[in-house]
């Protein structure tokens, strides 16, 4: 059967793009694929480099920035024209905007008992300063989350069929920590870690998705592609330079051998998404984060683990969200109508 994935995120040397090659790998004829990137050339890029592997596959673009209202309102109409349903949706896109690398904390954790979590997920050693959106919203919100769950609200009618399942799968991360949210402060805008608490937010809004769609058909996953080395990561610390990044190579391949969390290439941290691709979305547990994990020796697995997450939470979260879609969209309505206000009847000029 013809299936048809959307990946938002998928440019050249990211897991989206690593995801794709698998799914390609796995079958090249009976998949449709949509990369929905914010960067054309960069989607183009991605679109060759899996046409080279894959000559035959049928590989469609779409321009979406999840950080913009406007630009995921009208890719989603432009995907509900091309598709007539979608059985899956990854929401992969997501950006870290120039994070403070805390070079004291890092020197501190390196040699205390935590350093393996430190690796692992960053915490304590990541802050990361926010900016605002033209929509007026806090960028990584925007991006990682509302985005996203404004795209799914426009999807609906090719999500959502009767008798058939489509699936929902957000990459999340293992810095998804809870002291980072704050339901009074949704799109963080008190605080230094809002990557964080946008990923948190993601696995409390997937567990929301869970109780409102599954009767319709549509289910939500979380994976964890581990610690991987992509460009968000390189852009981790601007202050090392990338060599060094390659020096510490093999003090990470080492680290590996303690901790599986270590997938290092986007290939391996892609292991969770593609296993998800493979599974009955109804076997699937809403309270667990799939991680991708890789043995010392190289071997790729998925291992679910429990989420630190609760259904009260959730619903607040998701009914906070629809309020706010309501005031995005009002405002939005009320822009289009000053411009076509604007365009009936031009600034009348002083003729005198």
């Amino acid at each position: 059967k013809s299936e048809t994935n959307m990946v938002t995120g998928s440019q050249k040397h990211g897991i989206g793009l690593a995801l794709c090659e698998r799914l390609l790998s796995q079958d090249p004829e009976g998949l449709q694929l949509c990369l929905a990137c914010r960067n054309m050339r960069r989607a183009e890029a991605a679109r060759s480099a899996l046409l080279t592997s894959n000559p035959t596959a049928q590989i469609a673009l779409l321009q979406m920035d999840t950080s913009s209202i406007s630009s995921v309102i009208s890719a989603a109409q432009e995907v509900r024209l091309r598709y007539h349903r979608l059985d899956y949706l990854y929401l992969n896109a997501g950006i870290m905007p120039n994070p403070q690398f805390d070079v004291k904390a890092f020197f501190k954790g390196l040699f205390s008992s935590s350093v393996i979590t430190m690796f692992a997920t960053g915490e304590g050693i990541l802050t990361q300063k926010d900016g605002v959106t033209a929509d007026g919203l806090q960028e990584v919100f925007a991006t990682n989350l509302f985005g996203h769950f404004l795209l799914i609200r426009e999807l609906e009618p090719v999500l959502c069929h009767e008798g058939r399942t489509s699936q929902l799968v957000w990459t999340s991360s293992s810095n998804a920590h809870r002291s980072a949210f704050n339901l009074e402060d949704l799109q963080h805008r008190g605080g230094a870690q809002p990557y964080s608490s946008s990923k948190y937010a993601s696995d409390l809004l997937s567990l929301a998705l869970n109780t409102h769609y599954n009767k319709q058909g549509l289910y939500s996953s979380v994976i964890c592609p581990g610690f991987v080395m992509t460009n968000l990561t390189y852009g981790i610390l601007p202050s090392f330079p990338a060599f060094l990044w390659t020096l510490l190579m093999p003090v990470f391949w080492l680290i590996r051998t303690f901790t599986n969390t270590f997938t290092l290439t986007p290939y391996n941290g892609a292991e969770a998404l593609f296993w998800l691709f493979k599974q009955k979305p109804e076997s699937l547990d809403p309270y667990a984060k799939y991680h991708s994990l890789t043995s010392g020796l190289g071997h790729n697995y998925t291992q679910p683990r429990k989420m630190d997450i609760d259904l009260e939470t959730s619903e607040s979260l998701y009914e906070k969200l629809l309020q706010l879609e309501s005031e995005v969209r009002k405002k939005l309505q009320e822009k289009q109508k000053e411009a076509q206000n604007a365009h009936v009847h031009p600034a009348e000029t002083d003729s005198s």
